[in-house]
């Protein structure tokens, strides 16, 4: 079946960026968000017991303001992403944040009066059958109430917000969108690249000499614009902890771990496992160097592609990769298979390789019409394929939701970025599987290795770099050079010195940084590939697998992130044990990819 390279975006709100139907959803959230706000004024808990018609109205269509932004906001994500040079986007963005800033103020004036209801009302309340399904969101937004401000301060800070976190991250995609740089191509001919299509290339091209030149262009590019970026990230940051300041929050790691619904206890027991099993990985690079002619790899070969004599370089078309994907998740979850071949069918994925695109990939949810959109950038390689395979994850995740109340499908990251990996390690399994011959085999298991690196080397970087500039930051701007050095001494300890170059700007060039509604976007990221890979191992032992998993993830916006895990798998997350049986799956790997290399750089002398 021959399947689009390009999204249909129609379907959400047809017409383009100056769609009218767009326009009459802004305008009837402004009026709602109003309206509902004058009904939380009048709300008395007392006359409004013992059914709480009016409360479950206002819940309501606070669900109903709340998806239909979702869905707005997606809309002109997907515009601004797949053209970032389009004028309108920007306006658009800032209307969308105005409102959602509006929300929020009912939003918090609604956690405030939660706070004000007598116990025992709250809990006649909760029983409600229509409101039993988000008790657990409704006890969120009391025990956040008890933290707010005044209801004018609250509204004064969301406004400022608009100029302030919100404002210096959308500034980010602008200066972005303004980064080129200038390389040539394999045969030597100049080529200007977008920061997007340089990404790609520096981690994705088959040639090492080609990356290595590549490097040096990139860290430039950065460098012409650095400080900008510094004043951009300092801003952003500085707005954050000011924020924290006003609410009598002095650790700004509560907040992630607090939208995560996640311990710090369970965090700490993560990078436990992760510092004491990162050699296991740090071996595999150093073979990998060694197949590349190198004593150390560099920061560009971390990623890459091998090239290994007598191995065909596996190359998809989109349609042969959309067959793989539906195929291979087909093995585990009929269902997955069959959300993956809407996804497909439907155009939810923008995946051409072209100029003008926003790096990177994501997923987004459509709340109203029950849909998803995907952004990538597809190049026909296998981490392509385990790419959008990660992506249509994330999707999955979202429509087994989709019946459920708003609310409950507000899941947080962390459990967010354990379906998408469960779905990019099937594909990458299968890849493996797939091998013809111990040369593509390897090649294979470097592309599935690429996982377990970025988790536990390069993340743990960003990890490392983000609190020490939160802890700098508290007490000064940063200066580029400072930014430099603090990044370039968290991938040297990830990476345990290992690298013979590094990429000290990523500070810089990396999105996730400058996200204004989520700090510390990073360590959700490991606990969902290690979450992941423990809920692998079981599917490859149950019978009733789907079901199972399906019944995790319609909990994943219910639970915290202990619970959900104790109740569904049986397992305390703040102890190494759970974590440890997915450590032994990546060994198993490394241990292969050895095996297999071990001929290519240690030959057999003959007799």
């Amino acid at each position: 079946m021959t399947y689009s390279l390009t999204w249909d975006l129609d379907t959400l709100f047809p017409g383009g960026i100056h769609s009218p139907a767009l326009q009459a959803k802004i305008t009837w959230i402004k009026t709602t968000t109003a309206t509902t706000g004058d009904l939380l004024d009048r709300w008395d808990v007392t006359s409004d017991a013992p059914a709480f018609q009016q409360f479950k109205k206002l819940i309501t269509q606070l669900q109903k303001v709340a998806a239909g932004l979702d869905q707005a906001s997606l809309f002109v994500t997907a515009i601004g992403s797949a053209d970032i040079a389009n004028p309108a986007v920007a306006p658009l963005t800032n209307q969308l944040q105005t409102l959602d800033t509006q929300l929020q103020a009912v939003s918090d004036k609604l956690k405030k009066v939660l706070v004000q209801v007598p116990d025992d009302q709250f809990t006649q309340l909760c029983a409600q059958p229509q409101l039993k399904s988000i008790a657990f969101t409704l006890t969120e937004m009391r025990d956040a109430g008890k933290e707010l401000l005044d209801d004018k301060t609250e509204a004064l800070i969301g406004q400022l917000n608009l100029d302030g976190k919100a404002a210096w991250s959308a500034h980010y995609d602008s200066l972005v969108a303004t980064v080129n740089v200038p390389f040539h191509r394999p045969d030597g001919t100049p080529v200007t690249l977008s920061a997007g299509q340089a990404d790609n290339t520096l981690l994705g091209h088959a040639d090492a000499q080609y990356r290595a030149d590549l490097l040096p262009a990139w860290e430039q590019a950065w460098t012409d614009k650095e400080q900008l970026f510094a004043d951009t990230l300092n801003h952003l940051a500085g707005f954050r902890l000011t924020e924290y300041r006003a609410h009598g929050v002095r650790d700004f790691m509560r907040a992630p771990l607090k939208d995560n619904r996640m311990s710090a206890a369970t965090l700490k027991s993560i990078w436990r496992v992760v510092a004491d099993n990162k050699q296991v990985l740090l071996n595999y690079l150093d073979r990998k160097a060694a197949l590349l002619g190198k004593r150390h790899a560099g920061w560009q070969d971390v990623e890459a592609p091998l090239t290994i004599p007598g191995a065909k370089q596996r190359q998809f078309s989109f349609d042969q990769a959309a067959a793989f994907i539906i195929q291979h998740y087909g093995e585990f979850s009929p269902k997955m298979a069959a959300l993956a071949k809407k996804a497909f069918t439907n155009r939810w994925i923008e995946a051409e390789d072209r100029p003008g695109k926003a790096p990177g990939g994501w997923m987004e949810s459509a709340p109203e019409t029950n849909e998803s959109r995907i952004f990538m950038t597809f190049t026909g390689s296998p981490n392509d394929v385990a790419t959008l395979a990660h992506e249509l994850g994330h999707a999955f995740h979202s429509s087994v939701l989709a019946d459920l109340p708003y609310f409950r499908q507000n899941y947080a990251m962390n459990v967010a970025e354990t379906a998408s990996t469960f779905g990019e390690l099937i594909v990458a399994d299968a890849n493996v599987r797939a091998a013809t011959s111990p040369a593509e085999k390897i090649t294979l298991l470097n592309a599935k290795l690429t996982n377990p690196v970025a988790m536990f080397l390069n993340i743990r970087a960003r990890f490392l770099f983000e609190p020490r500039f939160y802890q700098l930051r508290q007490q000064k701007l940063v200066t580029p050079a400072e930014l430099n050095e603090l990044m370039l001494n968290a991938q040297k300890e990830a990476f345990g010195h290992d690298l013979s170059t590094y990429s000290p700007h990523l500070w810089a060039s990396k999105l996730h940084f400058y996200i204004d509604d989520l700090s510390f976007y990073n360590f959700p990221y490991v606990f969902g590939y290690l979450f992941s890979l423990g809920i692998y191992a079981r599917a490859q032992q149950s019978d009733n697998f789907e079901d199972q998993y399906i019944a995790l993830l319609r909990d994943t916006a219910n639970l915290s992130t202990e619970d959900l895990a104790q109740k569904h798998l049986g397992v305390d997350l703040t102890q190494p044990d759970f974590w440890l049986a997915g450590v032994d799956l990546i060994k198993k790997d490394v241990a292969e990819f050895m095996r297999l290399t071990d001929p290519l750089v240690h030959p057999t002398t003959p007799a």
